[in-house]
């Protein structure tokens, strides 16, 4: 992991020729500020009064959550809404070289995070228990586990982790009340199979949170079991890993993360942009490495807006679960319109492919000012049944989906899957909301989605704006993209005056 930080500090005096700089740091020191470079800096720190003609090109330059000032600096009103829209916080003259050597380090450009794959899951040889598999969701073992902790499940293909790095672990599972269970994570040195170098435990009272494994030696592999006691019924679900950042943000510096009672997450990232309407929600699409989608395209926008995203699975499913999930979602949508001030008129909701879905199935609760969507999935029952004949072996993650939403993989699973949605989108009132869908006109996922909207859609003064395009789901996605961006541009234009920078 080399990746170098970018940090511009306005100042009477330069504090690279004062302070001790660590390896990774690209120092950029400016007496005056006139215009943002392409890309924002990773952290920005303010040592001075700024003149109003800066605050223009450091609204570009500074990303939310990365803006420090110190102490002594008062904050005219210019420089306090400054500080506002980008979340910025004090800093002490006292704790900036501890700062730049122990924190800087966790504000890097490029987060990551994954599952570990369900392939490479095993069970240990010494369990004699009963054992099933469910699809590429989670692993059911059953029986007798010991007195002691020893291995129940480890995962083949070891994943590195840098000299310097630490890398989050989160554990997915439910169990039996007789059941504990541990983790176990061994470092090897780098060319070796044998040659341990660190070893971390970590408890089942640890592993109700994220828990770290912090790398302060020489960059290799680790290798991680799952061990248990007692007896009764186990399910490991999944184990996911992530680049952290030592308590300063999920995958982006001011990234939050909101988990239910059974140990599933949601993602969401706030920029309060320049704190004007409206608020843009994107909705990221089915991905594999984790993280947030679009966030240099919703930050160019200028505009407040809020990133969501979902692990679950192998690359998301579809920001649908039980109760206590769905309202998750919500709560988070309408707490950051209320800490705006911002009704649902004032509110666009977005995403492509299975992020189409989210902003469709939650504009029923916020009912939005528009929805922008692209490559719109509605009937994911039909997504899943189209795996079968139209699509074999295109998404086999729909029948994950499936199984895991409706309980079945028959015809009235499908179909109780499809109602879910539309029963839900039939029941509100969408007389104040434009719908703005670019959909492919041959669609392998879910063919009739664009068509089912429409014919869905019977309330007084809806507005529905399409676009079709030839091609298969997969097919055209610049297309897709590039009239989903137009599009956005073309409301904050009429109906927000706003034109993107």
């Amino acid at each position: 992991m080399s990746d170098v930080i970018q940090v511009l500090q306005l100042g009477s005096k330069d504090w690279s020729k004062h302070y001790d700089l660590p390896v990774g740091i690209d120092w950029q020191y400016a007496e005056e500020f006139k215009a943002a470079p392409k890309m924002p800096y990773d952290i920005v720190f303010i040592d001075r009064a700024l003149s109003e003609d800066e605050i223009a090109p450091l609204m570009k330059a500074t990303k939310a959550y990365t803006l420090f000032v110190t102490e002594g600096i008062a904050l005219n009103e210019e420089m306090s809404r400054f500080y506002a829209c980008k979340k910025g916080k004090r800093i002490a003259e006292g704790d900036i070289q501890s700062f730049l050597q122990v924190e800087a380090r966790n504000y890097f450009s490029k987060p990551y995070g994954e599952k570990f794959r369900f392939i490479n899951l095993s069970v240990a040889q010494g369990f004699t228990g009963g054992v099933i598999w469910n699809g590429n969701y989670s692993v059911d073992l059953q029986g007798e586990f010991g007195e002691d902790f020893s291995q129940i499940l480890f995962w083949r293909n070891n994943i590195p982790v840098f000299q310097g790095q630490a890398l989050e672990l989160w554990l997915e599972y439910e169990k039996d009340s007789d059941v504990e269970i541990a983790l176990s994570v061994t470092q090897f040195r780098s060319g070796t199979i044998s040659g341990v170098q660190q070893k971390w435990y970590f408890t089942e009272k640890e592993l109700e949170d994220v828990v770290v494994v912090d790398n302060q030696m020489a960059t290799g592999p680790v290798y991680v079991s799952l061990l248990a006691k007692g007896s009764g019924n186990l399910k490991l679900v999944a184990l996911h890993d992530r680049y952290s950042r030592r308590g300063h943000g999920t995958f982006l510096p001011g990234g939050e993360r909101y988990v239910t009672t059974n140990r599933e997450e949601i993602f969401y990232y706030f920029d309060p942009g320049d704190m004007k309407p409206p608020l843009n929600v994107y909705f990221s699409g089915y991905k594999t490495q984790q993280g947030f989608e679009g966030y240099y395209m919703m930050r160019n926008m200028g505009c407040p807006f809020l990133l969501i995203a979902e692990p679950r699975l192998s690359g998301g499913c579809f920001y649908m679960g039980k109760e206590e999930y769905e309202q998750g979602f919500v709560n988070i949508i309408r707490n950051h319109m209320e800490e705006l001030g911002f009704s649902g008129e004032q509110v666009i909701l977005s995403g492509l492919s299975m992020g189409s879905f989210g902003a469709l199935y939650y504009g029923c609760d916020i009912r939005p000012h528009a929805m922008i969507v692209g490559k719109p999935l509605t009937s994911i029952g039909d997504v899943a049944e189209n795996e079968r004949l139209h699509r074999p072996g295109g998404f086999p993650t729909s029948l994950d989906v499936l199984e895991y939403l409706s309980g079945g993989m028959d015809k009235e699973s499908v179909k109780q899957l499809n109602d879910r949605f539309w029963n839900k989108f039939d029941a509100t009132d969408w007389g104040k909301s434009k719908f703005v869908v670019s959909y492919m006109i041959e669609d392998d996922y879910d063919s009739r989605s664009y068509d089912m909207l429409i014919s869905h859609l019977k309330a007084d003064g809806v507005q529905v704006y399409g676009k079709g395009i030839h091609g298969r789901h997969n097919d055209a996605t610049g297309a897709i993209v590039s009239w989903f961006k137009s599009q956005y541009e073309k409301i904050l234009y009429e109906d927000f005056s706003r034109r993107i920078r």
